[in-house]
């Protein structure tokens, strides 16, 4: 059977690139996308080239990127401008392939397999062509990884940046790919990483020699596919753009920069975490009919509740449902590393209708959105100022 032929195109440093061709005066300097730039307990959420050679990293307090880049300017995100450009982006791969699979704003799978023929070029050459053609029309660049399946295609694309083309083929997994530290490979995070290592697991090749039965026991289900994935007998279909399904869940999460125990700076996390979900429901016109948290301690033990609650979409009605959620499980006597929150059983919000009797109050979150989307982050005076926390690490 013919292997098939898969790109992921990955943007470098999107937000901040996107900031940066907006503003070419930026152009020479260090610049980072922040959570509030008119305070330095702020956070990075992005930052460019410059910055990063700096010493600049995601996650990190302002405070402390500035001191190790005095001179690093601090802008608000644009959502609204990075999903403009996102779609521009998923048009011009489009014209190669109906298998395009977005993987956040500054991602995509693209199957091209389909298309070598009538295209009459290689993967690597239409790769290639993409890089040009992106550089050529939006001033920034993207890596590109092209692979037989989608896991090798990100991991080539991560390799090398910016501006690459990095191939891995099926004889290239011995030698080339297998020596590479596991954490390389998209699904083990830190905290696996480090389980893994602890028992002198450290390449994507020890991974891949354990038994499954210990995979399983480490990790479920997903470890025995990721090592089918990793020895590429399980191919993982790219998506047809056309009939990508809705998101059965939506959440977001954090990984604190230093443990938190009070519960006014949970509550500060939930709500920085509540909008970012918030954001995204409404984007999809979803309401969430369950709500979820997760905690986890300093020593790495989790907990974790979900409830049914009244459709909400709202920054207002997420945070305090979740908050409601922590109070049950925790009581603030340990420290927090991480928490995630999380929607699902989503119906649409286009349907819902509300009653002289209901005693919710207006909710404001799609408003604040097309504000926040146009005009950058505006901190109001009240809860919703709460969402930045400056210990916090956002993770998607």
């Amino acid at each position: 059977m013919k292997e098939r032929v898969i790109l992921h195109s990955d943007v470098n440093n999107f937000f901040a690139s996107v900031e940066v061709v907006s503003r070419p005066e930026l152009a020479s300097l260090p610049v980072a996308v922040t959570g509030n730039p008119e305070k330095r307990n702020g956070i990075i959420l992005a930052k460019n080239e410059i910055a990063k050679r700096a010493g600049v990293k995601t996650g990190q307090v302002i405070g402390e990127a500035k001191a190790l880049c005095p001179n690093l300017v601090c802008l608000p995100p644009h959502y609204s401008l990075y999903e403009e450009i996102s779609q521009r982006l998923h048009n011009i791969y489009l014209e190669y392939t109906n298998f395009v699979e977005p993987l956040g704003l500054d991602e995509c799978f693209l199957d091209v397999t389909p298309s070598l023929k009538y295209l009459n070029k290689s993967g690597v050459e239409i790769a290639d062509e993409i890089r040009e053609r992106v550089k050529k029309k939006f001033g920034f660049t993207v890596s590109v990884g092209v692979s037989f399946s989608k896991i090798f295609a990100k991991l080539g694309s991560d390799l090398r940046k910016p501006d690459y083309t990095t191939v891995i083929e099926r004889k290239d997994l011995k030698d080339k790919i297998y020596p590479l530290p596991l954490g390389s490979i998209v699904g083990i995070g830190r905290r696996l990483e480090g389980k893994f290592h602890a028992i002198s697991v450290d390449t994507i090749g020890d991974f891949v020699a354990l038994d499954d039965s210990f995979l399983e026991n480490k990790m479920g289900v997903n470890g025995t596919r990721l090592k089918e994935d990793l020895l590429g007998v399980r191919i993982e279909p790219v998506c047809d753009y056309f009939s990508l399904p809705p998101p059965k869940s939506i959440g977001n999460g954090t990984t604190t920069l230093k443990d938190i125990e009070k519960r006014k700076d949970v509550e500060k996390v939930i709500y920085f975490l509540a909008e970012k979900v918030s954001y995204r429901m409404i984007k999809h016109k979803v309401l969430a009919g369950t709500l979820s948290i997760t905690i986890k301690t300093k020593d790495l033990k989790t907990y974790h509740i979900s409830r049914k609650v009244n459709p909400t979409n709202s920054v207002d009605g997420i945070a305090k449902g979740c908050l409601a959620l922590a109070d049950k499980i925790w009581k603030y006597n340990y420290p927090i590393r991480a928490i995630r929150i999380k929607g699902s059983n989503f119906t649409s919000s286009l349907s819902r209708q509300l009653s002289f009797f209901d005693n919710e109050k207006p909710d404001f979150s799609e408003t604040l959105n097309i504000i926040n989307d146009k005009y950058g982050k505006i901190i109001l005076a009240s809860d919703m100022a709460n969402f930045i926390n400056r210990n916090s690490h956002p993770q998607e």
